[in-house]
């Protein structure tokens, strides 16, 4: 008998809506009949955690009622609480094609693959700058990525239940970190964990991921460090490099069997404080019982407080969560402590301190400049420089390649 938290909402049990089998053959099969939908890369991962149940309790793409509720009050038509509205959109012209209950077929644009069905039960308008202003606390298209998706969603929303036929590249090609929600429970059950703290993370892991790691360890049963593998924004370290750099933080910091290492394919969408409690609905989907929120939990620029993310965890209606945040102070490297510390445990100046960051660490290492050791393990920085100095080279050779062009033009 699994002693983890429960999954999301009134039923307690995982909803996964990825077919398997004879059902999964003969969905294909029907949907290269059906009109095609296409779908942004946000829409497409929505898509793939609805399919392994990372979005339990939903059954596809949200209709007006509950795109609303979730915007206003953080609730489903149903009363199930829900933080950010997940919803798909379609120009008008082929939404208006569209008849009533309908089935089409989801494509993946990017990837051109069709990666589901879904049976059109509901076509609504919304008014974004609404959404934007409830999500992300702004509407400045210019700056905020999150608004600038959702500004540029098409005229209508498309509502329905989904059935999903694939996973995309995720299960292949980040097939070390790659789990399902079900297979990440199994793993915390048979170590014997029940309280499970996850840490979000987008970036390599510095000195101070390690340490608000470390204090985890020591409270809990184990840590799940758990990062997204899916689309980040332009800038931003590849999943596969950050993959890497954590493998060897672990191997080398960490005591055996005390830490999973895990991949989810979602989007980013920088919501800040909404967003950290999206990532508390799936973490608990996951089984873990608690999230560790630091400074700027899923921020983007100045849009949000510092610690916004912890404080909208008490303002959310009671009992909408059994995962608890693990709320950390700013961390940082001091001097005089001689170690990492915190706002909490440090009484020096901050003329002591090494603040981190990992918008330091792109903006140094992609510079070509040396991190101190405070700031990141050796092990980590070689990592992390070779995929800079690949990098490099790579804009070299472009660059080579251009003036060679030009040469032979003449």
């Amino acid at each position: 008998m699994s002693k983890l938290v429960p999954p999301h909402g009134k039923e307690q049990k995982l909803k996964p809506l990825l077919l398997q089998g004879d059902a999964l053959a003969a969905e294909k099969e029907k949907a290269k009949k059906l009109k095609v939908v296409p779908m942004t890369s946000r829409e497409a991962s929505d898509l793939i955690m609805l399919g392994i149940g990372a979005f339990t309790p939903l059954d596809g793409f949200m209709g007006y009622d509950d795109w609303k509720g979730v915007c206003d009050k953080y609730l489903m038509a149903d009363g199930v609480f829900w933080p950010i509205p997940i919803t798909l959109s379609a120009d008008k012209a082929l939404a208006d094609s569209i008849g009533a209950n309908e089935e089409v077929a989801l494509l993946d644009e990017e990837n051109n693959e069709i990666l589901g069905t879904m049976k059109v039960t509901e076509k609504y308008t919304i008014d974004k700058e609404h959404e934007c202003k409830s999500v992300f606390w702004t509407n400045d298209a210019a700056g905020h990525p999150g608004v600038q998706k959702v500004m540029a969603q098409k005229e209508i929303n498309l509502a329905g239940p989904v059935k999903v036929i694939s996973e995309s590249f995720y299960p292949t090609q980040f097939k070390a970190v790659y789990q399902r929600p079900a297979e990440a429970r199994k793993i915390f059950d048979d170590l014997g964990w029940r309280r499970v703290a996850a840490l979000q993370l987008r970036n390599p892991m510095h000195r101070s991921h390690e340490f608000l790691a470390k204090i985890a360890v020591e409270v809990m049963d184990g840590l799940y460090i758990h990062q997204l593998v899916g689309k980040l924004k332009a800038g931003d370290i590849p999943a596969d490099v950050r993959v890497k750099a954590i493998d060897v933080l672990v191997e080398n910091y960490f005591v055996k069997n005390t830490v999973v290492q895990g991949g989810y394919p979602a989007e980013m969408r920088y919501a800040g404080p909404r967003e950290a409690l999206l990532h508390a609905v799936f973490r608990q989907n996951y089984g873990c019982s608690h999230l560790i929120v630091g400074r700027d939990h899923a921020g983007v620029g100045d849009y949000y407080g510092p610690f916004d993310a912890q404080k909208i965890f008490d303002e959310i209606p009671e009992g909408a969560l059994i995962l608890r945040p693990l709320k950390i102070d700013w961390t940082f490297h001091c001097f005089k402590c001689g170690g990492m510390a915190s706002m909490r445990t440090c009484p020096h100046g901050k003329e002591d301190r090494l603040l981190l960051s990992g918008t330091m660490v792109r903006k140094t290492l992609s510079e070509g400049g040396e991190l101190p050791k405070e700031f990141s393990r050796a092990e980590v920085v070689a990592v992390l420089q070779a995929y800079y100095q690949g990098l490099e080279e790579k804009v070299e050779i472009k660059l080579h390649g251009a003036a060679t062009g030009d040469v032979k033009k003449k």
